[in-house]
């Protein structure tokens, strides 16, 4: 389940989501770091509380695309790659990808409520804590859908993610919690995917 064994094409072709937001993330890196001595991506799509708050909306969606230094950039699409595809496979394309946009708003929505507005934030983890959160949802209340051993697996992954939320410094620990609670209510009220065992 969170093994990958495919070739490149047909991760692509398995997994055309996940490919999709993997794709955008680096290209975005790829234009807003000093390699290209270009930050325009940064100044303009970052999540910054006092534009969202003058109207610059779109900043909510913008940072889950974004990331601050390579090591976050690696870390978050390395998740996305090992815990992304089941689900993606589990509950379809479309749905998949509106877990991770509405769970990554979520998370960037309760930032802009709840810290200051000088508060800057970029990053997908949110969305990611939202896919964890989903995968919580199928372990209490779907039970067929994941094998025991997968299911302790990501349990345990969840806990240790979020124990380290409180821990690790310079982490956004509001879009942390909101986005995993986002993931999980989507997941409580969507079960009408294609029922796949894993």
């Amino acid at each position: 389940m969170f093994t990958r064994t495919e070739s490149f094409r047909e991760f692509i072709r398995l997994y055309p989501i996940v490919t999709l937001i993997v794709a955008i993330q680096i290209i975005a890196f790829l234009f807003s770091t000093d390699l290209l001595s270009n930050e325009w991506l940064l100044v303009k799509f970052a999540g910054v509380n006092l534009f969202i708050w003058e109207g610059e909306y779109w900043r909510l969606l913008t940072p889950l695309f974004l990331h601050a230094n390579f090591s976050h950039l690696l870390f978050n699409c390395f998740s996305l790659i090992l815990f992304g595809p089941a689900l993606e496979t589990m509950i379809g394309k479309t749905k998949f990808l509106l877990v991770f946009i509405i769970a990554g708003i979520t998370a960037n929505v309760a930032t802009l409520f709840l810290e200051p507005l000088t508060y800057t934030h970029v990053g997908s983890s949110g969305a990611i804590f939202g896919i964890f959160g989903f995968y919580i949802s199928i372990i209490l209340f779907r039970k067929g859908w994941m094998t025991k051993p997968n299911s302790q697996l990501i349990l345990s992954l969840a806990v240790i993610s979020l124990v380290m939320t409180f821990i690790q410094p310079n982490v956004n620990i509001v879009a942390h919690l909101f986005g995993f609670l986002a993931g999980f209510i989507i997941g409580l009220l969507s079960f009408s995917g294609k029922k796949t065992t894993f």
